[in-house]
């Protein structure tokens, strides 16, 4: 068995090796690169070209769709079956939702200090009666909170993975992970860690090809998006919402983050700089789910967080910790009610950064989510949700910008867990059965 495990971790470095320093300031060389070339292209206005775009945007979308919902099932399972039965399991699993929790909150409560001074006016009632018809009305449903746990909890394997419902899958995860943990160390048990391991070895093997191919994907990326903003997606009359959606974002990422960051004695620009492949991504996918592959990757081999904590922390925080989302949901829902006449004392705003931040715990990292999120939560209230027609249309570049601090956030959480424990976890090369 031990040579079984030495097998599989030099598998994994072997397929993770194109991310290690050296590669990565070469990529980032060529990542910028792209970049810069898709965003000249699409300001051309070429319509066989962003039609091209477009294509090989979805393509690499469906690819990273394709991999995030069984890198995070085999994350959560081998490393339960590892550290299940180990009191270390509860301090990884507190420090992390302490740090995500925080965070949240104060990305929450920067969007409110925000939205108070800078004060968005009202549109006019015929811009957002014209914006009703863009709402798609068949995302909402009238869901119950009873509703909504029930939607969790699975009632046979296939149906989560297939419909990507990234909180069915951790729970699943979850519950393989820990039996694995607690059930007999018998010969069967051995049998099918090995077949994890196999696959989880699979898994960081296509990770290594998708990240070749990803300059392509860049390009076309960066392409799409020009070619969106050439074609007037940002509304003026949307100025001063989009300021504090924004604002708030870039706040959280390059102010707050860091000093959590600080606080704890870590280097923010050094994290940064070695979690930057990951944070790409997340920037052009808009899913911190699909994101999830290259997070590991960055996290293990460029920042050297043992892997105990990297494969624990990071797929539970791609599910809960959502900094951008909550943000957004708070911004969003007080900017909706304030257009709809609602009355905003500062004791409804302040309750609304607590629902803002469960709301977003709650929410799966996928494109769009927190969009629809807010959506159900105004057509709950039985707000006029015209607004929300208007925001949809530069919604994609608000979700660009918050997966990205999603991810960010995601991997300060995990830099910090590895700091506070390191000492306390041993050796990581154990875990590499996972």
């Amino acid at each position: 068995m031990a040579e079984e495990k030495k097998s599989v971790a030099e598998a994994r470095e072997e397929a993770l090796r194109a991310h290690n320093p050296k590669a990565s300031r070469k990529q980032l060389v060529l990542w910028f690169g792209a970049l810069i070339v898709g965003g000249f292209l699409g300001f051309l206005g070429i319509a066989p070209l962003n039609e091209l775009f477009n294509f090989i945007a979805t393509v690499f979308t469906r690819l990273f769709q394709f991999i995030a919902v069984p890198t995070i099932a085999l994350a959560v399972i081998t490393t339960l079956a590892a550290l299940g039965g180990q009191k270390e399991t509860g301090r990884i699993f507190a420090h992390a939702v302490s740090y995500t929790f925080l965070t949240t909150l104060a990305a929450a409560a920067v969007g409110l200090v925000l939205y108070i001074l800078v004060a968005p006016g009202n549109l006019p009632a015929e811009i957002v009666g014209a914006g009703a018809s863009a709402v798609p009305l068949d995302k909402v449903g009238k869901v119950t909170y009873y509703d909504h746990i029930l939607s969790v909890i699975p009632n046979n394997v296939l149906q989560p993975f297939l419909a990507g419902n990234v909180l069915s899958v951790m729970l699943i995860a979850a519950s393989v992970g820990l039996a694995l943990a607690f059930m007999p160390k018998t010969e069967n048990r051995e049998v099918l860690l090995k077949g994890l391991h196999g696959l989880q070895e699979l898994l960081f093997t296509l990770i290594r090809a998708i990240l070749w191919a990803l300059p392509v994907g860049i390009l076309a990326f960066a392409g799409q998006l020009s070619a969106q903003i050439e074609a007037g997606v940002i509304v003026g009359a949307l100025s001063q919402y989009v300021a504090v959606v924004m604002g708030g974002n870039f706040i959280q990422m390059f102010i707050v983050l860091p000093l959590f960051l600080l606080v704890r004695g870590l280097n923010p620009l050094d994290v940064f700089r070695k979690m930057s492949p990951a944070i790409a991504v997340a920037l052009f996918t808009k899913s911190s789910a699909g994101t999830l592959p290259v997070t590991l990757a960055s996290a293990e081999n460029n920042l050297k967080v043992n892997p105990k904590v990297s494969r624990f922390v990071l797929p539970i925080c791609t599910t809960i910790n959502m900094n951008g989302c909550a943000a957004f949901i708070l911004v969003t829902s007080l900017f909706v009610m304030q257009n709809a006449g609602f009355e905003l004392t500062l004791g409804t705003m302040i309750a609304w950064v607590f629902i803002a931040v469960l709301a977003a715990i709650g929410n799966a990292g996928v494109p769009m989510g927190c969009y629809f999120l807010t959506l159900s939560l105004m057509s709950s209230m039985g707000a006029p949700i015209g607004l929300m027609g208007v925001i949809l249309p530069i919604y994609t570049i608000i979700d660009m910008i918050e997966t990205a601090e999603n991810v960010w956030s995601d991997a300060s959480v995990c830099a910090m867990t590895n700091h506070d424990l390191a000492g306390e976890l041993g050796e990581a090369s154990p875990v590499i059965q996972s």
